[in-house]
């Protein structure tokens, strides 16, 4: 019996097993933790650079396309080395790469920086997912979404920390410098503890074979066309990762150039939003349990647009920081349902239904910050906030999407054998 496999039979979990899935939890932790301290100093790099919030914005494309190509190469390459090797190569090129934009000092130097570490944090997102998919199967159970509420506690010790050493006065370049060499460390400790490469299944024997022993390859299905109901998921997607995106990248800079917060005061407008993210990750599965996910969609996305709201209109920092509190639990628990939702259409073409939602979700959160950047141009940056507030209603009206079109036809039962 393999070891990522040796508890999906009701035995305890191997300690080989339950130490990958600790190292899995670094791995989360840390690329949380990487992107959350570039993150608190976009202030700090803005002005440096001597760059608009619109050219910001602009720059800030480049992370996500890089990012987005590093999850494309890298994840082909997890399917040929396994997911252990790519952690090591997305772990250390995302960790070392977050110094380049604190040593940015022009425009499309920071441009380079931001698609170096983009590349780094897309190789070690889709590596260490990959890894903790197969620690999952090893554990017969989910533990999927603790991983992903431990990335956000990494953005919230990002946020601490950040907001320690900005009140130090410390320069960015030597914070995230530190951050690099330490990332470089925890990533050289962490990979040896994660799971191989899985052994490929022996080939069947049977009436599926062919005469060489090799299965027979099933017949080619008709090509079955996108249900409407996935489309318009995925417009949901589109729509509250938005928010999310506008959350990360301008949360600190509001308080910020708004509300003339202090530097270490604003970074904690991102800490609230991600703390609040967390919370909300460890208990949305009990609450989609009781009510729903149309529900969890429903009142989620109302809170949302109330918090945000809030937080562009307030005149002070403390209500502002728990405006952002509250939209990171409204949105906490959505984008998931929408996932789940979508696996559910068409359970014979739930891979590509799924896709399709992600892939339209990415490209929101792509896309709201760079959306934000040029609206500063025409009103204020609080003001411009009122687009994903707008996003967030339109999400409120249309959850009834989640509810299933049709109710699946049961299986058939098995025909009793013929004595």
């Amino acid at each position: 019996m393999s070891e990522s496999t040796a508890s999906t039979t009701g035995s305890p979990p191997s300690r080989r097993l339950r130490t990958a899935r600790a190292c899995t939890f670094v791995a989360f932790a840390l690329n949380g933790f990487v992107m959350g301290m570039w993150i608190v100093h976009i202030p700090a790099i803005e002005h440096r650079v001597g760059i608009t919030h619109a050219v910001l914005g602009w720059l800030l494309l480049f992370l996500g396309g890089g990012a987005f190509a590093g999850m494309q190469i890298c994840g082909a390459l997890a399917d040929r080395f396994g997911s252990r090797a790519i952690v090591l190569a997305g772990g250390t090129l995302c960790s070392a790469t977050v110094l380049l934009p604190g040593l940015a000092g022009s425009p499309w130097a920071l441009a380079a920086a931001l698609l170096a570490l983009g590349f780094g944090n897309g190789c070690l997102d889709v590596s260490m997912n990959t890894q903790a998919v197969q620690v999952e199967r090893g554990y017969g159970r989910p533990v999927m979404s603790a991983f992903h509420a431990v990335f956000s506690v990494g953005g919230v010790i990002a946020a601490l920390i950040g907001a320690r050493t900005i009140s130090w006065d410390w320069q960015p370049s030597l914070t995230l410098a530190v951050v690099a060499v330490a990332g470089v460390l925890i990533t050289l400790a962490l990979v040896p503890g994660m799971l191989p490469p899985e052994r490929p299944a022996p080939a069947p024997t049977g009436p599926d074979t062919t005469r060489s022993g090799a299965p027979e390859a099933p017949a080619p299905a008709a090509k079955r066309r996108t249900p409407s109901q996935v489309w318009a998921l995925g417009v949901l997607a589109f729509m509250l990762m938005l928010c999310e995106g506008v959350a990360n990248d301008w949360s600190v800079l509001h308080l910020k150039d708004v509300l003339d917060a202090p530097a270490a005061t604003a970074a904690l407008a991102y800490g609230g939003f991600s703390t609040a993210m967390t919370v909300g990750r460890f208990v949305t599965d009990r609450v989609v349990g009781r009510f729903g996910r149309v529900f969890v969609v429903r009142y989620g996305a109302g809170l949302a647009a109330l918090g945000l709201a809030l937080a562009s209109l307030s005149p002070w920092v403390p209500l502002a920081l728990l405006g952002w509190t509250l939209f990171g639990i409204g949105l906490s628990g959505c984008i998931p349902q929408f996932f789940t939702a979508a696996g559910n259409v068409d359970p014979a073409s739930s891979g590509a239904n799924v896709s399709r939602v992600a892939g339209m979700g990415y490209v929101g959160m792509l896309a709201g910050p760079a959306i934000i950047g040029p609206l500063t141009h025409l009103v204020p940056l609080n003001l411009a906030f009122f687009l994903p507030v707008a996003f967030c209603v339109a999400a409120v009206f249309s959850a009834g999407i989640l509810r299933p079109a049709h109710k699946t036809a049961p299986a058939p039962e098995p025909e009793p054998a013929e004595a």
